[in-house]
């Protein structure tokens, strides 16, 4: 079991580098918006295999607020972006 989490930790650091990468290469605001939400789903993902393996509920608790966290970002842009145009 361990070395399914842990292939599958390395795998999400690898869609973070990824992610990282279409930050700062973003041909435009909203790739670069999706390329953030990337990140805040792939947190909320490593908090879950990081409660799994260290057997820790509070994980689950803060990988619920990453959620969270990470669906009111992207209301905001939203709303940022309609206000512009």
């Amino acid at each position: 079991m361990n070395t399914y989490l842990t292939g599958l930790a390395i795998l999400l650091l690898i869609t973070l580098l990824i992610g990282l990468i279409r930050v700062f290469r973003g041909p435009s605001r909203a790739d670069r918006m999706l390329a953030a939400q990337l990140f805040g789903t792939t947190g909320v993902a490593m908090m879950l295999i990081l409660g799994i393996v260290t057997d820790l509920a509070a994980l689950f608790d803060v990988a619920l607020v990453m959620g969270i966290l990470a669906s009111i970002t992207s209301i905001a842009f939203i709303r940022l972006a309609g206000d512009e145009q």
